[in-house]
């Protein structure tokens, strides 16, 4: 088992190469286990998608619940595991920084904090307090005696924000407070990620699935990370509500004919 500063520096490793990379988001033990089996090079929890299998809305969860998953995330594989913190959990940048700092007590070798504040009436926080939250957990992040890697996230696009100008103005705020990755999820456009990826000096991770464009194509136009969210968790969940409609509506099973076996499940869990 790698130590927690071998997978830090193994996954800072793979934001300084010339090429992007897929970073998967497994919600629970076994999903992790088989991205790991699959061949992924490192993982993201999903704050939605780990929700999601509690019974529990986006951003239902307390600190707690969410820190007692990430322990579980980081020991399920020898790979290094990100973690989706939201907003850090509380609007002080002190909160914040308390949250970097439980979060790698739990073996998680990297994470993001976002700028949404989690209220309707004013979804994202002025730019100075969300600067000063994000100065908090790099700080926090520094005073590690390992490597992690701080991520922040620039949420306008996800609450109906579209203005470019503004998010970049952002991240490169945040990359001026020391973040080492940015991150605007909801971008779609080529032209929209190219003139982010131009705007700042450091890696940029971007939401696959919302950006219509390839890992080859994200890559050519400079981007270092995709990770795809809750889109894991939806798709399990979408197939799985398929399936129980077509028993309930038509009394047929034929959904289990594409499965995969289970003794491929069972050969992939038992090697652990």
């Amino acid at each position: 088992m790698p130590t927690q500063e071998e997978k830090g520096r193994a996954f800072r490793a793979l934001h300084e190469r010339d090429h992007a990379f897929i970073i998967p988001n497994p919600y629970d033990i076994g999903t992790a286990r088989i991205l790991a089996h699959v061949g992924f090079e490192a993982l993201a929890s999903t704050s939605m998608g780990y929700a999601f299998t509690q019974g529990r809305p986006d951003y239902g969860l307390q600190r707690g619940d969410v820190l007692a998953h990430l322990k579980l995330l980081a020991a399920a594989t020898d790979l290094p595991v990100s973690a989706d913190l939201e907003n850090g959990f509380g609007d002080d940048p002190t909160t914040v920084a308390e949250t970097i700092a439980m979060t790698a007590a739990t073996g998680i070798v990297g994470g993001s904090i976002e700028d949404a504040t989690g209220r309707a009436g004013a979804p994202i926080y002025p730019l100075d307090v969300a600067v000063e939250r994000i100065r908090a957990a790099v700080a926090a992040a520094r005073a590690l005696p390992f490597t992690f890697t701080l991520t922040a996230r620039c949420e306008n696009y996800l609450h109906d924000r579209e203005d470019l100008d503004d998010t970049i103005a952002r991240l490169r705020a945040y990359e001026e407070a020391g973040a080492d990755v940015l991150y605007a999820p909801g971008l779609e456009t080529a032209a929209d990620i190219t003139a982010v990826v131009k705007s700042v000096r450091k890696p940029v991770n971007v939401l696959g699935g919302f950006a219509q464009l390839s890992l080859a194509e994200l890559s050519a136009i400079g981007v270092k990370r995709v990770s795809v969210g809750s889109s894991l968790n939806i798709a399990a969940l979408s197939a799985f509500t398929r399936a129980a409609q077509e028993m309930k509506e038509h009394g047929t099973f034929t959904y289990a004919k594409s499965s995969v076996s289970s003794s491929q499940f069972t050969n992939i869990f038992a090697r652990r």
